[in-house]
C-alpha cells in the first residue's frame, strides 16, 4: 500500500507540474506552433526545461534513497510517506525546496518557449499558490524538527542558494 501511495503521489506530481500546467500555459497562449521559435529561444527553453526537470528528478531520487520517503504535503494532506529525518545534503544543500525550485525553472522555460503574458500569469499564480504551500510545509517542518530546521533555514535559501560569504 505504501508503494502504491508513493507511485500515485509521483504520478500526480508529474501530471500536474510537467504536463497540465504547461498545457494550460500553451492553451491560454493561443496554442502557438511548438517548433517555430528561433534558435536562441529554443536553446534557452531547452536548457531551462531540462535543467529544471533534472533538479526535480535528482531531488526525487535523493529523497527516495536517502530520506526513504517524501517530505511533501499538499496543504497538510500527506501525499506520500514523509521522510523521518531532515534532509540537508545533496539537492537540499542548495535549496530547502529543490524539487519546487526545479519545477519553477522548468516552468520559466515554458514561459520563454511560449513568450506570452498569459503564460506569465499562469506562472505567477502557480508561484503564489506554491508559496502558500511552502509556508504551510515550513510550519510542519519547524514543528517536527525544531532548532535543527531553524539552523538549516539560516544557512539555506528557500528556493535558491544563499550567497557564500
Amino acid at each position: 500500500m505504501k508503494l502504491l501511495r508513493e507511485i500515485i503521489g509521483y504520478a500526480l506530481g508529474c501530471i500536474i507540474f510537467v504536463v497540465a500546467i504547461p498545457l494550460l500555459m500553451w492553451l491560454l497562449s493561443g496554442m502557438p506552433p511548438i517548433v517555430h521559435i528561433g534558435a536562441l529561444r529554443a536553446t534557452m527553453t531547452g536548457v531551462l526545461m531540462i535543467g529544471g526537470i533534472a533538479l526535480s528528478v535528482w531531488t526525487i531520487v535523493y529523497m527516495r534513497r536517502i530520506g526513504n520517503g517524501n517530505p511533501m504535503d499538499a496543504f497538510n494532506h500527506e501525499i506520500a510517506p514523509r521522510t523521518q529525518h531532515l534532509m540537508t545534503e545533496g539537492p537540499y544543500s542548495l535549496s530547502r525546496n529543490p524539487m519546487l525550485s526545479g519545477t519553477f525553472v522548468y516552468l520559466i522555460g515554458c514561459c520563454v518557449w511560449l513568450f506570452s503574458w498569459q503564460t506569465l500569469v499562469v506562472f505567477l499564480v502557480f508561484v503564489a499558490v506554491m508559496l502558500m504551500q511552502v509556508h504551510s510545509e515550513e510550519k510542519r517542518l519547524r514543528r517536527d524538527f525544531g532548532d535543527e530546521y531553524d539552523n538549516y533555514c539560516r544557512r539555506t535559501g528557500r528556493f535558491f542558494p544563499k550567497r557564500m560569504k
